[in-house]
């Protein structure tokens, strides 16, 4: 699986509600990380869709290297930039 553009080089910490459907950006060019914004328009990558089952602080993905997608693995802790 292709790797998305690193946008941060930390997790994004959110506060998500239950029942609501995030739109995570996976090709790390969104103007609103951690979600799309429709900046993938005309490449290969699509946002991935998660729903919270419950009301919850979560911590997304910014330097889109995660295995874990939609949420941080901790993989920008071995980024060489």
């Amino acid at each position: 699986m292709t790797k998305g553009h690193i946008a941060a080089t930390a997790p994004i910490t959110i506060d998500v509600e239950a029942g609501k459907t995030y739109y995570w950006c996976a090709c790390g060019q969104s103007k609103s990380q951690p979600f799309c914004d429709g900046s993938h328009k005309g490449t290969a990558f699509t946002p991935l869709a998660w729903t919270a089952a419950q009301s919850e602080r979560k911590y997304f993905c910014a330097c889109k290297q995660t295995n874990n997608a939609p949420f941080c693995d901790g993989s920008h802790k071995s980024l060489s930039i």
